[in-house]
């Protein structure tokens, strides 16, 4: 294992005619998964993927746009459960079902020796009502205690909406006031002083292949310190360059921390081997 994608769903409805695949190209190309799960079906995919597999690791939990109904891609669960969700066809995406975290169920799954982390899990503001907020904050608390009974590490997920409210700054109240574990905050988004109360908790930043078409993740790539960088594809979505337009997946991930390197003007085979290091840390793999 050269490098380590610390955050992809190969077990999406995305890879279903070519998963085997994908994982193979994955290793081919020297990268380590976590696969990480959204709710409860698709935790224990992961869980079942990493199972099969080398070098490959799931982390399980419920994302928060799943703990109430809302609208999706059908790149996660696939059209068959759009149909049955809506009883329509042709939809892009489906409504969620919304589900309830269960505690029991989770913490279960979470004693496979291939889990490495509770998630992903946090505050997502982007296209949610505002009256399912008290629900993702109670959700959230919930899968922080499951974090810190298992003594995994918590995979964060934190999206700011359009209104005044900030996720990051919500989250970070709700891990000060319950998490006793750490762990990484995925596709982090926000500006350098976010990201330096993020870092000031132990908590590793990861970075995605938007890097490799847009600057404006440069400052915080540049000003973290290296030993709290992770990297990540958050596949099937954000294909980095030059994949733009496909379907991405682990084996881009060289990509990822060659732009990572780039922005920080270091040498790509440094990056590679302390980005590897970290995951290892981070995840006690």
């Amino acid at each position: 294992m050269k490098y380590f994608d610390a955050h992809t769903h190969v077990q999406f409805a995305a890879y279903n005619a070519d998963r085997a695949e994908a994982i193979l190209r994955a290793q081919e190309a020297g990268v380590g998964m976590n696969v990480v799960g959204t709710q409860i079906d698709t935790s224990r995919a992961a869980v079942a993927v990493a199972g099969q597999y080398d070098g490959v690791w799931a982390t399980i939990g419920l994302h928060p746009v799943h703990t109430s109904k809302s609208y999706h891609d059908t790149k996660e669960l696939g059209p068959s459960f759009a149909k049955a969700s809506e009883g329509k066809e042709g939809r892009e995406g489906f409504m969620s079902r919304g589900e309830v975290f269960d505690f029991a169920a989770y913490e279960a799954l979470g004693q496979n020796p291939k889990v490495i982390a509770i998630g992903e899990c946090g505050l997502d503001y982007y296209r949610v009502d505002e009256s399912t907020k008290a629900v993702q904050v109670e959700t959230f608390i919930q899968q922080i205690e499951l974090a810190n009974k298992l003594e995994k590490p918590l995979m964060l997920h934190i999206r700011n909406g359009a209104g005044e409210a900030n996720a990051y700054l919500d989250a970070l109240d709700l891990i000060k006031s319950h998490a006793k574990v750490r762990g990484d905050v995925h596709f982090f988004a926000g500006d350098w002083d976010i990201a330096r109360r993020f870092l000031d908790l132990g908590f590793t930043l990861s970075f995605t292949g938007v890097i490799t078409f847009t600057h404006d993740y440069d400052e915080v790539v540049r000003n973290t310190p290296l030993d709290m960088i992770l990297s990540e594809t958050d596949a099937p979505y954000i294909t980095p360059v030059p994949f733009r337009g496909k379907r991405n997946e682990s084996a881009y991930i060289p990509y990822v921390v060659e732009q990572i390197a780039k922005i920080r003007g270091e040498d790509t085979e440094a990056v590679r081997g302390q980005i590897l290091k970290n995951a290892r840390r981070v995840f006690n793999m």
